[in-house]
């Protein structure tokens, strides 16, 4: 049997997939590839290996080539293949890591405090501003889901979705994330928001339109409607964690809070808290987010402390105390998610993936839109503004 290079590309995926649990985030292809892959026995990652670059040698440049060059990359740590942590990075993602000046987070650090005057510790008027607007645990999933009603409308404005599209929320403990969309197929998403750390009301609306509406949630179903059903690009149906996709897909989840709180919307949502007994100065609280996302990068720097400054786990949660005011509990959280098989890598994507998607969108919403409906590559993302082609704004 000849199979095309989009089959040989699932079965790759597939077949890594079963070596790391939650390497493949979602597939939602033929059922039988899938079935087929499950009943072999296991693939050697060596022979892995072999098979992403006899697969690369076939492959023109785009987006396709990019995803098996992660995926090589992959293979190639589980077959033993020594390379650094951030030759590692740059392979999966497209992008390389670096170290960020603490400079650049005294500077945020200085700017919130000028948004949280007070006479005690920076970290210590944080966690008061943030406690001012907690939402308690039991209210948590009431809230998401009339957070989601919200964003949901918004984001049917900007994209076409299907009417029968939704999300199934459900609250879960002991996890190394705090929330986790999971595409089901069908147009549907399972939700899980960890509850086990505190949560803040800008925070959670931070969360909730990250992972559904216009995040992950919507991202995933604009592609099976528009890519997939529309024009039949079967490679769209394997979300894998180690490639670039995952880039550019957190680079959406993390715009999103942007592209919906800060435009004409905002008050809807500032209203669906005060209905939970929540009272949020929007503007204030977004201001003091957009003072904390220099700190994202703080993570990084703790990947590479851990990873090849040989730093140990209590030095990388100082770190991130001291850097990323970050309370001793989310330290913790974050130190566990960097010693994840699936996430130790990962962590670049949310500060790179914000950054380069908001300077391509640049204030333009068709912009935002093509990132949603179309197949971005992270080169696309890093051509200087003006050698972009312009966006149209057909529907």
């Amino acid at each position: 049997m000849v199979l095309s290079a989009v089959e040989r590309y699932l079965w790759l995926g597939l077949r890594l997939g079963r070596h790391v649990e939650g390497i493949v985030d979602a597939y939602y292809g033929p059922p039988e590839l899938a079935a087929a892959v499950e009943a072999e026995p296991l693939v050697d990652p060596r022979a892995l290996v072999f098979d992403a670059e006899l697969l690369l040698d076939e492959l023109e440049d785009g987006w396709l080539r990019d995803q098996v060059v992660g995926l090589r990359t992959y293979a190639g740590v589980l077959a033993g293949e020594s390379r650094s942590y951030s030759d590692e990075v740059e392979g999966c993602y497209g992008v390389r890591p670096a170290h960020t000046d603490e400079a650049v987070f005294a500077a945020a650090h200085e700017r919130l405090a000028e948004l949280l005057p007070g006479q005690e510790p920076l970290v210590e008027r944080y966690e008061r501003w943030r406690d001012s607007i907690r939402v308690p645990p039991e209210q948590v999933k009431r809230t998401v889901a009339a957070v989601i009603e919200e964003a949901r409308a918004w984001t049917r404005g900007l994209v076409e979705l299907p009417d029968d599209d939704g999300v199934v929320l459900e609250v879960v403990r002991d996890k190394p994330w705090l929330a986790f969309s999971e595409y089901l197929g069908g147009l549907r998403s399972r939700v899980a928001v960890n509850v086990d750390l505190s949560m803040s009301a800008v925070e959670l609306l931070h969360l909730t339109s990250h992972e559904t509406y216009p995040g992950h949630h919507a991202e995933r179903c604009a592609k099976d409607h528009l890519l997939v059903r529309g024009r039949g690009l079967l490679e769209e149906t394997l979300v894998l964690v180690p490639t670039p996709q995952s880039l550019v897909s957190e680079g959406i989840a993390e715009l999103a809070p942007t592209v919906l709180l800060e435009g004409d919307g905002g008050g809807g949502f500032a209203a669906v808290l005060q209905d939970a007994g929540i009272e949020l100065d929007l503007a204030h609280a977004l201001a003091v987010e957009r003072a904390l996302e220099p700190c994202r990068w703080a993570e990084v720097n703790a990947a590479l402390l851990l990873y090849e400054a040989g730093a140990s786990e209590a030095e990388t949660h100082a770190y991130l105390e001291q850097w990323g005011l970050m309370t001793p509990e989310l330290a913790t959280h974050l130190v566990r998610f960097l010693g994840e098989p699936t996430s130790r890598t990962y962590v670049m994507n949310y500060p790179a993936g914000r950054e380069l998607c908001r300077s391509y969108v640049a204030a333009d919403p068709q912009r935002f839109r093509h990132l949603l409906t179309e197949q971005v590559r992270v080169r696309e993302l890093l051509e200087p503004e003006d050698a972009r082609a312009p966006m149209s704004s057909d529907r």
